[in-house]
């Protein structure tokens, strides 16, 4: 059953403050390209922090007028509980005018039981890795490096998020998987190859584009790194690469981000050398992405390097591990390595530093790209995921108990 404008009618769920930073930002962005794709969207978001487009349905949880819960003071995990509930509770009243419901984790889990009740099919984003797989190999590596891992930071183990969010993997009828290396993680941890969906994200063209100013020829590179300066993200691999680079001789690397202290602690020499800059967190990164001639994005676990795209459509060459996205293709439109393969980053830093031709053809390559990756595009490809999983459901698409899913879990 849909609209009688034979519109998809769905229900966006966000369970935090929608336009926001990070993840926020994500889901933001996909209700704009879901609106401009032409789905009937209904969205509950916790605290609607920017507007939506007009035609969009937003009713918040979590705030009515100026007035809003303080995620900070009740606790991010309480918070979206109380959304979950009060969404769970306003869909008792929707059967028969909802087609599917899209929920975010740490916030769905009453609505996927009650959306189940109802009969409507559901998909959970998965914005990162398995989250198990990821609180595994980002402690490996803290464990490693000899870097402590903050008790409240969002990849340390916690046995009770963990244990929610295993289980609304097993009642939501798909998991939304936005990279190759997303879907692989839930994979290796016996999950079904039809309980994921595969989408994208993409990136806004209209902050995210060319300098309309030629680039000079310059002697060194500028290699830039955008995001959280954690270990997840690779950053002492990205370090080690460029100062066994002849490229540091002459260029300069970037960093654009927030250290946790005891990480900076640990990379203090190397980031003291003279070609390393370390800016804190910016404002202007589309402007530094135009300036720079290289993205270093070399991620041990990732959902999708939002970072991956927006350097794209600047005109930013990405160097990106495997973990971050399928769309930068090596040799075609970026170069990728394995993940912590220093030799490999090196060598890509070295390459592009003495082939100037092959980084205006990947910085080429990449531009044409463009119209592909573009939150725009990836809306229209989240709409036909929701329509073969709607499709699917009404087939009685067979679907993994809860008791199956433990066994399978017992086993990885």
């Amino acid at each position: 059953m849909s609209s009688s404008s034979g519109r998809v009618r769905v229900l966006y769920s966000f369970p935090n403050k929608l336009g926001a930073d990070r993840i926020c930002y994500t889901a933001w962005q996909q209700v704009n390209g879901l609106a401009a794709a032409g789905a009937d969207l209904l969205v509950f978001p916790g605290v609607l922090h920017r507007p939506v487009p007009a035609g969009v349905k937003v009713h918040p949880t979590l705030a009515r007028g100026k007035v809003r819960i303080s995620y900070k003071l009740v606790g991010n995990l309480r918070a979206c509980a109380w959304h979950d509930r009060i969404v769970a509770r306003r869909l008792e009243k929707m059967a028969g005018q909802i087609d599917i419901i899209h929920t975010w984790p740490l916030g769905a889990l009453q609505t996927l039981k009650t959306a189940a009740r109802l009969g409507i099919p559901t998909v959970l984003e998965r914005c990162n890795a398995n989250t198990r797989f990821a609180m595994e190999i980002v402690q490996q590596e803290c464990d490693r490096l000899g870097v402590a891992l903050p008790p409240d930071h969002e990849h340390a183990y916690d046995a009770e998020k963990l244990r929610k969010e295993e289980e609304e993997y097993d009642l939501a009828d798909r998991l939304l998987c936005p990279s190759d290396f997303t879907a692989k993680t839930f994979l290796d941890k016996g999950y079904a190859k039809e309980k994921l969906a595969r989408h994208i994200y993409g990136f806004d063209e209209k902050v995210y584009y060319p300098s309309s100013v030629p680039r000079e020829p310059k002697p060194g590179l500028t290699m830039l790194f955008v995001g959280v300066c954690a270990v997840r993200k690779g950053v002492h691999f990205a370090l080690e690469a460029w100062l066994k680079s002849p490229a540091s001789k002459e260029g300069t690397f970037l960093i654009a981000g927030e250290f946790l202290p005891a990480y900076a602690e640990k990379l203090a020499p190397m980031l003291k050398h003279p070609s390393v800059h370390v800016l804190g967190h910016r404002d202007d990164v589309p402007e530094l992405m135009r300036k720079s001639d290289i993205l270093i994005l070399p991620s041990i676990e990732e959902g999708f390097g939002l970072v991956v795209t927006e350097a794209m459509g600047s005109g930013c060459v990405p160097l990106a591990s495997e973990a971050c996205t399928e769309i930068c293709k090596h040799m075609e439109t970026g170069l990728m390595h394995r993940i912590g393969d220093v030799a490999a980053i090196t060598q890509h830093i070295t390459m592009l530093h003495e082939d100037r031709a092959l980084l205006a053809r990947l910085r080429a390559a990449s531009l044409k790209m463009v119209p592909e990756i573009t939150w725009d595009a990836a809306g229209v490809k989240l709409l036909e995921v929701y329509r073969q999983t709607i499709a699917a459901y009404r087939a009685g698409a067979p679907r993994e108990t809860v008791r199956e899913r433990e066994a399978v879990r017992a086993k990885s």
